[in-house]
């Protein structure tokens, strides 16, 4: 009888400790579980802050958003934007720029058929009233300077618009500068490139240029 007792509390014992040894092991493995559920949780949450850091370079400005609606411009520097709620709506360089048009045909006031193609330079002056003045700023240049030099031109006789550069330029830049104000863009000067009359008139302005330098000889 003592010998079988002996027998049952070791087996006690030892079915006991392998409980213990079970218990501990799974306590273990549960908090490495959470220490690793816990890092990878720190890891997502600084990447999205640093993803969330912007500099802002000099000569530009990014218009910022908050739940749809302007909240800022950013100016030159470190900025942080909050995470699901702002949003970097457009970003602006506050550069002179630079918009080379391909020519377009214009009627002079004496019903001649020409093509001129102009450059125009301009800057932006107000990223908010860029972002929000106007869809698509730079097609809406370049349809007023098409216009706008149509008008010009239509009032006009040929010799004057081959003649009047400077004049045309200064008209444009005013129309154009007043028109674009609203859209935060200055324009800083208007170029006429080339003034392309139709062929025949070349050929008789080539004419007339040689008969003038054969009477001057």
């Amino acid at each position: 009888r003592k010998t079988n007792y002996r027998r049952q509390s070791l087996c006690g014992k030892s079915g006991e400790s392998r409980d213990d040894v079970w218990h501990g092991f799974l306590k273990g493995e549960k908090k490495m579980t959470l220490a690793i559920v816990i890092g990878i949780i720190a890891v997502i949450i600084l990447l999205v802050l640093i993803k969330n850091i912007y500099i802002v370079q000099q000569s530009r400005a990014y218009v910022v958003e908050r739940l749809g609606a302007f909240q800022g411009v950013w100016e030159v520097g470190m900025h942080f934007k909050v995470p699901f709620i702002e949003r970097v709506a457009k970003k602006v360089s506050l550069k002179e720029q630079v918009m080379d048009y391909p020519p377009q045909p214009v009627i002079t006031k004496d019903n001649v058929t020409m093509e001129i193609d102009t450059v125009v330079y301009f800057q932006i002056t107000d990223p908010k009233l860029y972002t929000y003045g106007v869809e698509s700023p730079m097609d809406a240049i370049e349809n007023l300077t098409a216009t706008t030099l149509r008008n010009i031109i239509g009032e006009l006789e040929l010799d004057e618009s081959l003649t009047s550069r400077e004049h045309i330029n200064t008209k444009i830049r005013m129309v154009l500068d007043e028109a674009t104000d609203p859209w935060g863009i200055k324009i800083n000067r208007v170029e006429v490139k080339n003034i392309t009359p139709p062929k025949d008139i070349q050929v008789a302005m080539e004419k007339q240029m040689r008969a003038e330098r054969e009477r001057r000889e």
